[in-house]
């Protein structure tokens, strides 16, 4: 397609910041609820593992993984609205056109993420203490898996197709006959996918490790449980290391003749070795993941190397679009509107801050506490704040909405 068409199909109105702001906040926000999503998989995955076993270690962690998965869920959809409205603000000729071409499967994206999560909770709700009593519906927590891919293969293919548009006129209209259904998938990568998904594997082995010094925290007496929990955590994380790379080469491989220089280059080997690290890590740090807050430090190298994978994702958008089709979301026109832009800092910094602190705060606590946890008074300030800070970002919302439309 003609760059000026690309360029014509940008909002008029411009943007309310730099769109550097907005590149970095996408990707960002797409490592946070991509982790999230590999959590969900990873324990949902085990969790099946282990209700369809008789072992009782088995067992005990598809009881925990149930618990993580209901969470997760949860959180993948909350900060997945991020990543989204960001990619809309700066690629809006390229993700409006994707989604119109696949309007049935934009729509549906929605239902069937409501199904997989309704059977996620069925299965929450029918097994409650997986350990001691038998399972019930395990079709459940399989349907709900087996959702959440086709949720993820759909955003892939929007992803994938707005990549191509020197091949939109074609699928619009085939053979010259406009075809306006959006009942069609014009474009996937299985590679691509397949890669996103594997990473699913030592992401949840990674984890296994944070909950397992968690366990240990608590002065968990079964060392049984904490051997096997490790031998799991290395495993998962070894496996499914070497998966993803091999998937990972495979995408690469497959790159588009006029970007295949990419996959030579230094984001691909940054990834690979980011991740490579962040599975040998627990290994490397020995004794000292029994120590302290050594434990937890895998996740926190977990999380950069997310990072480092999401920023290798949007170079491979930066070099197709701007490389091959000559559009540069950094010259976007510039509307200015510094209380947008202020108050998207204030809510995710300190609204969303306080809120996350106390409930972070209550689960670790809550967690360490044999019998009945009680927080401190310090800690019911934290949860006091949350609540004035979030009537106050109301108020404030809805007040100057009212200022705007009648002043």
């Amino acid at each position: 397609m003609d760059t000026a068409m690309l360029y014509a199909l940008r909002d008029p109105l411009g943007i309310p910041a730099h769109p550097l702001l907005f590149l970095i906040l996408g990707v960002a926000t797409w490592a946070l609820h991509i982790a999230a999503v590999h959590v969900l998989l990873g324990s949902s995955v085990l969790a099946i593992r282990g209700a369809l076993s008789k072992d009782d270690h088995w067992r005990r962690l598809a009881d925990a993984m149930v618990n993580t998965a209901k969470v997760a869920v949860s959180v993948a959809i909350v900060i997945g609205v991020a990543p989204l409205l960001f990619v809309q603000v700066i690629y809006d000729p390229f993700w409006y056109t994707s989604n119109v071409l696949s309007a049935w499967w934009v729509i549906g994206f929605i239902f069937i993420l409501i199904v997989a999560t309704l059977a996620l909770f069925i299965f929450y709700a029918l097994n409650h203490g997986l350990r001691t009593h038998k399972t019930r519906c395990p079709g459940s927590m399989i349907l709900a898996v087996l959702l959440f891919l086709v949720v993820g293969f759909i955003m892939h293919a929007l992803s994938v197709q707005m990549l191509e548009p020197d091949q939109w006129k074609e699928w619009y209209a085939p053979n010259g006959v406009i075809d306006a259904s959006g009942r069609s998938i014009h474009a996937f990568d299985p590679w691509r996918f397949g890669f996103f998904i594997a990473l699913s594997i030592p992401v949840i082995g990674i984890w296994l490790f944070g909950y397992r010094r968690y366990l240990q925290g608590r002065h968990e007496a079964d060392t049984d449980y904490l051997d096997f929990l490790k031998r799991m955590g290395t495993r998962l994380g070894a496996v499914g290391t070497l998966v993803a790379l091999v998937l990972l080469v495979g995408w690469m491989r497959g790159l588009p003749e006029d970007i295949a220089g990419f996959a030579t280059g230094i984001w691909p080997i940054a990834a690979a070795a980011a991740l490579i690290v962040a599975a040998a890590f627990p290994v490397l740090l020995g004794r000292r993941l029994d120590r302290g807050l050594w434990g937890y430090t895998p996740i926190l190298v977990a999380t950069v190397a997310m990072i480092v994978i999401a920023t290798m994702r949007e170079a491979v958008r930066w070099v197709t679009l701007f490389g091959v089709h000559g559009y540069n979301p950094l010259d976007y026109k510039i509307t200015m509107d510094w209380y947008s832009t202020g108050l998207f800092f204030l809510t995710f910094g300190v609204l969303g801050g306080a809120v996350v602190t106390y409930l972070l705060t209550v689960a670790w606590q809550a967690g360490q506490t044999e019998g009945t946890y009680t927080p401190s008074r310090a800690v019911n300030r934290i949860g006091t704040a949350g609540i004035v800070l979030l009537l106050l970002w109301i108020a404030q919302y809805f007040g100057f909405g009212l200022w705007t439309a009648y002043a």
